[in-house]
C-alpha cells in the first residue's frame, strides 16, 4: 500500500505564492506518475499538474501553466507544487495522487490513480 501526505496550504491574498508537499509513504517503489488535483466546492476535481516520478516529465493545466511548478525529490519521496501568481480562483482543497502507471497524456485523469491524499486547503482572497 501507499499513503500520501499534503501539507502547505494555508490562506494567503492574491498575488501570493505557497509551496504544497505531498510525502509518500510504503510502497513507493511501484509509483511512476505523481499529480495534483483540486477541488473547489461545488465544482468537479480538476487536474492541475503531474510529473513522471522516474523521468521527471512534467505536465500542466492551461489554468496553471505558468504559474504553478511540479517538481519531485525521489530520495525524500516527495512531490512538491509552487505556485505562485495566486488568485482566487485557486482557492480549493488540493489532493496529491499517484498510481503505477506512467503520467502521459491521461495524467489528468484523476479515476485512473489508485493513491489519494486527504487534501490541503488553500484559500486566496482578494
Amino acid at each position: 500500500q501507499v499513503q500520501l501526505a499534503e501539507s502547505g496550504g494555508g490562506w494567503v491574498q492574491a498575488g501570493a505564492s505557497l509551496r504544497l508537499s505531498c510525502a509518500a509513504s510504503g510502497r513507493t517503489s511501484r509509483l511512476n506518475c505523481m499529480g495534483w488535483f483540486r477541488q473547489a466546492p461545488g465544482k468537479e476535481r480538476e487536474s492541475v499538474a503531474g510529473i513522471e516520478k522516474n523521468l521527471g516529465t512534467t505536465y500542466y493545466a492551461d489554468s496553471v501553466r505558468g504559474r504553478f511548478t511540479i517538481s519531485r525529490d525521489n530520495a525524500k519521496n516527495t512531490v512538491y507544487l509552487q505556485m505562485n501568481s495566486l488568485n482566487v480562483e485557486d482557492s480549493a482543497v488540493y489532493y496529491c495522487a499517484a498510481r503505477d502507471r506512467l503520467c502521459g497524456s491521461s495524467w489528468s485523469q484523476s479515476r485512473s490513480y489508485n493513491y489519494w491524499g486527504q487534501g490541503t486547503q488553500v484559500t486566496v482572497s482578494s
